[in-house]
């Protein structure tokens, strides 16, 4: 479905703050996408970046620790990644190794699982999952469960390390990432300058590092007051920038053609390359060159070429990708 990014930016390995770095001190690629020009800042310049008046929309949800050891009936251990609820027994999840429809695996604390059927039989990544459990699922995870992360990240990190200073609306299994580097300096520093912030809650699922499948459907709330206030800024002229492709969903999901309206539930919109962003002015984001549908959405705003030079600059000057990594402003 879309062509991934190549490029050879390195992979941050671990958080900023334990290389040396503090967590706002991430670099930062400003890109505008009208001079086709790139400037090469630390992130807390972003607000001597950004206009007095101009409008954040960040994603509020707080990630989970959504990763479990489970044993088949013949003793190996798989790990699964709880992903998005459907119900308090249902929850749409992703076994790391093949599963077959039926097939229960045992949980630690005596729950258990059962792999009913995958989400889409083209990528079976993704399955529908009946859980059993001693507990509501979110104080089980908190017990038996552990951040999820992947191969390029040396070793397990804790929660906090996973969570943004936005967090408050428990339900993400992997982080809205790129909300990462704010920290109290740099939001008080925005405040100072006349920028504004608002949020909205769209609960992360978990992005496919291996296969270029359509994003599944995700949960999502854009309250009243945030929508009046994109809508504000839109009429009064101000720029609305989205931190991160999970802001920029829920608010185009949330626009009738001519305003965002206040609304919640289920949104399966996909933002790709042809798709005309109509909700914003810029994007915060983070660098994942892996991340097929991530790379769709960048192309939206920046078009293959732009993207790529963007992408070959910021890898010529050491930048870092993932949820650890570095961040590009487009604008």
């Amino acid at each position: 479905m879309y062509a991934l990014q190549t490029s050879s930016l390195r992979n941050a390995s671990a958080p900023p703050e334990r290389r040396g770095i503090a967590r706002d001190g991430v670099k930062l690629l400003v890109t505008h996408r009208a001079s086709a020009t790139n400037r090469h800042l630390i992130f807390r310049d972003l607000p001597s970046v950004l206009n007095p008046g101009d409008l954040l929309v960040v994603n509020d949800s707080a990630t989970i620790p959504a990763a479990i050891t489970a044993t088949r009936a013949s003793g190996e251990q798989l790990q699964v990644h709880v992903a998005t609820k459907i119900d308090e027994r249902i929850w749409i999840s992703e076994p790391r190794d093949t599963v077959l429809c039926g097939e229960e695996l045992r949980l630690p604390g005596g729950g258990s699982l059962v792999a009913i059927a995958p989400l889409d039989p083209e990528y079976p990544r993704l399955w529908y999952a009946w859980y059993q459990l001693p507990m509501p699922m979110y104080a089980y995870l908190a017990l038996y469960g552990k951040p999820i992360h992947y191969g390029y990240v040396t070793e397990d990190f804790p929660l906090n390390d996973y969570q943004t200073i936005f967090g408050r609306e428990t339900g993400s299994s992997e982080m809205p990432s790129a909300a990462r580097p704010f920290t109290a300096r740099v939001v008080d520093a925005l405040h100072q300058r006349g920028i504004e912030i608002a949020t909205i809650t769209l609960h992360c699922g978990v992005a496919s590092l291996e296969e270029p499948e359509r994003p599944p459907a995700e949960r999502y709330r854009v309250p009243v007051e945030s929508a009046e206030g994109v809508n504000a800024a839109r009429n009064e002229g101000r720029r609305v920038i989205a931190v991160g492709s999970t802001a920029l969903r829920a608010l185009e999901s949330s626009f009738d053609g001519n305003r965002i309206i206040a609304s919640s539930g289920w949104t399966d919109l996909v933002i790709g390359e042809r798709y005309c962003v109509r909700t914003v002015d810029g994007l915060l984001t983070g660098f994942h060159d892996s991340a097929a549908t991530h790379q769709a959405i960048l192309r939206a705003f920046l078009g293959r070429g732009l993207l790529a030079s963007a992408y070959a600059e910021a890898a010529d000057a050491g930048y870092h990708q993932h949820e650890f990594g570095d961040v590009q402003l487009i604008i």
